[in-house]
């Protein structure tokens, strides 16, 4: 490092068994040196890069951190997710204060920060020095904090490496063998007002303090030992955090985010949904009005444009998500008004322009040609040159398998309203919106239609829509779609990998492998899925990053 007062000395040392690494820091200087950011870099092979699948699970693994003080710690899982299981712990005072991206130069080789290389992060101990610069217009996760050395003066820092030869769900009895706490919230870390959640922690060390930040945000009362009650008062709303302190003076953080109570949320999703999203310009010459379209929060205003087609086009996920959302809604908690207007949707731009009159489902009707729309101004601003940008004849391709399930979902979605509340429905009878969906999922399924041998985000709805053509005695259908699933699930489960995507890696097929697999019985397939879970999605006590399966096109 460069000529200065602070002597570092590393040691690798034997830790009860595991693997210790820490640094002694001295100050060698006249004078008092404040530590305004120390970290340990995280390096482990997480590299997909010019990797087969197969080799990506002998050779790769994911890691995740729980950004919790002195209960910090990262869990790192085989991709595969059987197999040992690694954790690092603190050692000594070494509080996990955050958690930063470390900036790399991009190889090629590597392709560092990409879809394929995540990149590595950093464990940061101290972190006042970015919090008053770099990140002083962000809420850090935990108070930042620095050091001051006197001289003369040392500090020691380190970690610990433990291995969970059970794996990934050893890792909890990994984490309390070295002394560092754990916790587990349930149901998990994103609470409802009116909803009280339970907190269980276990420390070999006992609770003396629970302060929720902000103040009076959280109310947390022992129910018995080590199990607490955690409710949210009545005016608590986003992030909260839960500071712990134990006797032995370590600190523990849970992160919390407070909602609007369910219903109240569900509710309030709908309104937004089908009043500040809805589209409703009769000029328009893609044919979009009357849609739930994309949203720009920071602008406060609909999607309209965007160099990526598909975004203000109603369809993938990023175009089709928020119309999706306002038909599920409607599945749980009808509302006369949003049917009215999603029953709309369907008759004016779903049926009519989103799909082709035999099922298929175009990627995007919203394109970039100007001399297909002559009278259509089209912004200055946007980069048009991408690949991204669509003309008519790429948007309106059917042949993404991925489309199908939102399109399926929705009309799914209105079959249960008209099913169950046929006066909210005007437009068709309910066996017409089960048609339609059963008749979407069959066209996906052509040979013209690609990644349909994958399995698809949100396809446990296909399930659903099988199940309901059973129950309502429409067998020749439900065998039709019974027969198509089983033949995928059979193909899965000849594939040592059967996690397929149009990605180079995600975790999008596993829903749909799990699901089929599950349903016809192929059960080294289904608990191969469940394992493969277990090994991108953590559950760790931060609303973060809790079963969040952050990985590339996952959320």
């Amino acid at each position: 490092m460069p000529t200065g007062p602070l002597n570092i000395t590393r040691e690798w040392l034997d830790v009860s068994g595991d693997l210790g690494l820490r640094f002694t820091i001295q100050n060698s200087g006249s004078s008092a040196v404040e530590i305004g950011s120390l970290g340990f870099p995280v390096e482990f092979s997480s590299i997909f890069t010019n990797r087969l699948a197969t080799e990506m699970q002998r050779l790769c693994s994911l890691s995740d951190p729980y950004i919790g003080m002195h209960a910090g710690q990262i869990r790192v899982a085989p991709i595969r997710g059987t197999g040992a299981a690694l954790v690092v712990t603190p050692l000594g005072d070494t509080p996990l204060e955050a958690y930063r991206n470390l900036p790399e130069t991009y190889y090629s080789d590597t392709a560092y920060g990409s879809q394929t290389f995540e990149g590595f992060y950093e464990w940061q101990a101290l972190t006042k020095a970015w919090a008053e610069n770099e990140w002083r217009a962000q809420t850090p996760w935990n108070t930042p904090s620095s050091k001051t050395l006197q001289p003369g003066q040392s500090l020691q820092f380190g970690v610990r490496f433990s291995v969970a030869k059970s794996g990934v769900r050893g890792l909890d009895a990994a984490v309390r063998g070295t002394n560092t706490p754990t916790a587990v919230g349930v149901p998990g870390y994103i609470v409802p007002r009116g909803e009280p959640a339970q907190l269980f922690l276990q420390s070999q060390s006992a609770v003396k303090s629970l302060v929720s930040e902000p103040a009076g945000a959280l109310t947390v009362t022992l129910v018995s030992s080590g199990k607490y009650t955690v409710t949210p008062s009545a005016s608590a709303w986003g992030r909260v955090r839960l500071t712990i302190t134990y006797a032995d003076n370590k600190i523990q953080t849970v992160h919390y985010y407070v909602t609007k109570p369910s219903t109240e949320a569900v509710a309030s999703l709908g309104r937004f949904l089908t009043t500040s999203q809805w589209f409703n310009d009769t000029s328009d010459p893609f044919g979009r009005s009357s849609s739930v379209m994309t949203y720009d929060y920071e602008t406060k205003s609909i999607v309209t444009q965007d160099s990526r087609a598909w975004v203000a086009g109603l369809s993938d996920e990023a175009g089709a998500g928020s119309y999706l959302s306002a038909f599920m809604k409607q599945a749980i908690q009808p509302a006369a008004d949003e049917v009215t207007k999603l029953e709309q949707f369907v008759d004016n731009v779903l049926w009519k322009t989103i799909q082709t009159t035999d099922f298929g489902v175009r990627k995007s009707i919203f394109f970039y040609e100007p001399a297909a729309v002559p009278n259509y101004r089209y912004s200055t601003s946007i980069d048009w040159t991408s690949w991204t940008s669509w003309n008519k004849a790429a948007a309106y391709a059917i042949d993404r398998a991925y489309n199908y399930v939102h399109v399926a979902g929705a009309y799914w979605s209105l079959y249960r309203v008209a099913r169950a509340y046929p006066a909210l429905v005007k437009s068709h009878t309910w066996d017409w919106y089960l048609n339609q969906a059963y008749s979407t999922v069959i066209r996906g399924m052509r040979n013209d239609v690609g990644y349909n041998r994958v399995g698809l985000m949100g396809e446990t709805v296909f399930g659903e829509i099988l199940t309901d053509l059973i129950r309502e005695g429409q067998t020749t259908k439900a065998n039709t779609l019974s027969t198509s699933m089983r033949s995928r699930a059979a193909q899965w489960d000849t594939e040592e990998v059967p996690f397929g995507s149009e990605m180079a890696w995600d975790s999008t097929g596993q829903e749909g492998v799990y699901y089929w697999a599950k349903y016809f019985g192929f059960t080294n397939t289904a608990t191969k899925s469940v394992n493969s879970v277990l090994g991108f999605m953590q559950t760790l006590p931060h609303w973060g990053w809790n079963g969040n399966a952050r990985r590339y096109w996952d959320n």
